[in-house]
């Protein structure tokens, strides 16, 4: 179906073992006067080299499948039709044995499909094998297209197990009016609009990522998944805006049997795993400071899953996280314990959600609980905690709504509370002052229309509100620097284009309204343009 390529892999195997060879002799002639160690390196080449005749062998049996395939598809063509020629002008990467399965799925279900390659007896005229002969054409295009968008390089490990490299080259453009607390990502207002407002642009909401995936241990598929961005802050720089500083966000290893999941390592908040539609804001989550709780937090859960019916189940998750309590390190260099890592134990999670196949899409109603200890100077403590409520409900066809609700205290380091957990009524550093833990209640929600396969529209609105009469208590005192905000508020709607798997498109607008202890409030508001190229 396709030309041979130049270089076959019998030769090309050849020739590396021939090269792998050469290394051993090499080395065997200079072990005479080497030690023990060289004895372990040929040791190590010698294995490498039978790690290499397997792949090898491993390559040549998924070349003969695929070429046997590929033959018998044309042979079906050219019996029907005639069409040599198109086949013939498939691209030689068909050959190179890197086919994916879905490559396979998609050639089987033409070749078994009677309507695709069989004329009816009954129409033997001309117009109609034109007609047959056009659609087979097309089918063919289509199946080089599916070729050329599965075929990847594999990325290369210094292990045999497959690596994926995945991320975004994201471009973003804004326009701000009103004083944000973050020009490019804004969470909430914190002044009124001066002179002109804001207008920049930024690339490093851009992310990588990596997954490998590894053996099968005591029946469990495992995988390690790792991602990255540009959102750690700014170097002190010319022009160091631009320049933002790499930043881990996750980075986990997970063992998955059927029904049962662990995972290990610095992951999303797993009480909270919903978040809205946003390109505009991938540095924190859309609604942060407005009712949305997340963190990227170490943690070690433990995840079931229950078949209930047929496509009917219920999740059970639990879990211990790191305990965080929203502060800025002490020090740039050295770790010293937090108000959560301070109390000596960690917090805890736990959550359950039903889900249920309704058209095609996923119906999920989730609860969750969290648990976290805070101790303080003085012997001071605190017991934050959080119930919230998630759900993600298909209303029809093309529309869906997601959202979440939360009521707890002390959940600054979940986000919520403008970042605090407390406040002091009075001296933080004297041994009688009061720490309260400081109450919130929040939440939003989004409706999602996906106008086609490849557009959506998104708007939806949140919503954080601690409560005033405890923000008072701290506001009274003179020794708490800054103002107290009280409630945040934040709307936002977008439309997401998607013309090719790897090519994005996005506008959206955004609002935000917070307001301080005086009542007073400041408005501001961005509009924000994007371009994403996935990858």
């Amino acid at each position: 179906m396709n030309p041979a390529p130049p270089i076959s892999i019998r030769n090309l195997s050849m020739a590396v073992f021939f090269l792998i060879v050469c290394s051993l002799a090499g080395a065997q002639d200079s072990g005479s006067a080497a030690n023990d160690p060289t004895a372990a390196a040929i040791r190590d080449l010698q294995q490498q080299v039978r790690e290499l005749r397997e792949s090898v062998n491993e390559m040549k049996t998924e070349t003969a499948k695929y070429r046997a395939e590929n033959d018998q598809l044309r042979n079906q063509l050219q019996a029907q039709t005639g069409l040599a020629a198109p086949v013939q002008n498939q691209p030689a990467r068909i050959q190179t044995g890197r086919i994916q399965p879905e490559m396979t799925s998609v050639a089987a279900s033409y070749t078994d499909s009677p309507a695709a390659i069989q004329q009816d007896p009954a129409q033997n005229s001309t117009p109609s094998a034109d007609a047959n002969a056009s659609s087979l054409q097309e089918t063919m295009q289509l199946l080089s297209s599916k070729v050329d968008d599965l075929y990847q390089t594999k990325v290369e490990s210094a292990s045999k197990y497959r690596v994926r490299l995945s991320g975004i080259v994201l471009f973003n453009l804004f326009s701000n009016r009103g004083t944000p607390d973050n020009l490019d990502v804004p969470s909430f207002i914190t002044g009124p609009n001066q002179g002109n407002g804001g207008f920049g642009a930024t690339m490093r909401q851009s992310e990588i990522g990596l997954e490998v995936f590894g053996p099968t241990v005591f029946g469990a598929k495992t995988s390690g998944s790792l991602s990255a961005d540009f959102g750690g802050g700014f170097p002190s720089t010319w022009n160091g805006v631009d320049a933002g500083i790499f930043r881990l966000r996750t980075a986990s290893a997970r063992m998955d049997w059927d029904n049962t999941s662990i995972v290990a390592g610095q992951d999303d908040l797993f009480i909270s795993p919903v978040s809205p539609s946003s390109y505009a804001s991938l540095l924190v989550p859309a609604f942060n400071f407005a009712g949305n709780l997340w963190a990227w937090t170490p943690q070690v859960r433990v995840e079931h899953r229950f078949a209930i019916a047929d496509g009917e189940s219920i999740t059970l998750q639990g879990g211990v996280l790191d305990n965080l309590a929203g502060e800025f390190p002490a020090d740039s260099y050295f770790r010293s314990a937090g108000p959560g890592e301070s109390a000596g134990q960690p917090a805890f999670g736990v959550r359950t959600a039903w889900n249920k196949k309704i058209n095609g899409q996923t119906l999920t109603v989730g609860a969750a609980g969290y648990y976290g200890r805070q101790d303080y100077d003085y012997g001071h403590h605190v017991d934050g905690w959080a119930g919230l409520v998630d759900w993600q409900l298909p209303l029809a066809s093309r529309w869906s709504l997601a959202g979440e609700f939360y009521r707890g205290r002390a959940l600054g380091g979940l986000n919520a509370s403008f970042g605090r957990s407390v406040v002091y009524e009075g001296n933080p550093n004297a041994a009688n002052t009061e720490v309260i833990a400081q109450d919130s209640v929040g939440g939003w929600m989004q409706l999602k229309l996906r106008a086609t396969p490849k557009i959506e529209f998104n708007t939806g609105y949140g919503t954080d509100n601690p409560t005033a009469s405890e923000a008072r208590r701290g506001y009274a005192s003179e020794s708490y620097v800054g103002p107290l905000f009280v409630q945040n508020r934040a709307v936002l709607g977008n439309m997401i284009y998607r013309p090719r798997s790897n090519l994005l498109l996005s506008a959206e607008y955004r609002y935000f309204q917070s307001f301080q202890l005086d009542s007073f409030s400041n408005n501001g508001q961005q509009i924000n343009l994007m371009m994403g190229i996935l990858f």
